[in-house]
């Protein structure tokens, strides 16, 4: 089963780490991805630009309306996300764990809707 691991932090956490930080944090990053995809779980791992670069979009009425940033209510934002294959939602959760930003943000783990 399929299941989308979001990636949600505090980007100011991001602002205040020093540039070697920065550093290991995207080395283990990418070390986690290439681990994930070496056991068959990964399928795509992204990271997102930062929230300031997005727009949200609205259709209400057949009119759309387009405004700027994510337009949440909160310090953390969606900044990445990995799309893996996992056995269950425990095995998921297990990968979810191993996230080197889980240590600094949060995973939300969902399953993927499979139509047809």
């Amino acid at each position: 089963m399929k299941y989308l691991c979001q990636v949600w932090f505090d980007g100011s956490m991001l602002s205040a780490m020093s540039d070697e930080e920065k550093n290991k944090l995207d080395g283990d990053s990418l070390g986690y991805d290439r681990d994930l995809a070496g056991s068959g779980h990964l399928i795509v791992a992204q990271a997102l630009q930062p929230p300031q670069s997005a727009v949200t979009v609205r259709v209400r009425g057949g009119e759309m309306s387009v405004t700027d940033g994510p337009f949440i209510e909160t310090k953390e934002a969606l900044g990445g996300f990995i799309l893996i294959e996992a056995k269950d939602l425990n095995d998921a959760i297990r990968v979810a764990a191993g996230i080197p930003l889980a240590k600094l943000g949060a995973i939300e783990v969902r399953p993927i809707h499979e139509f047809g």
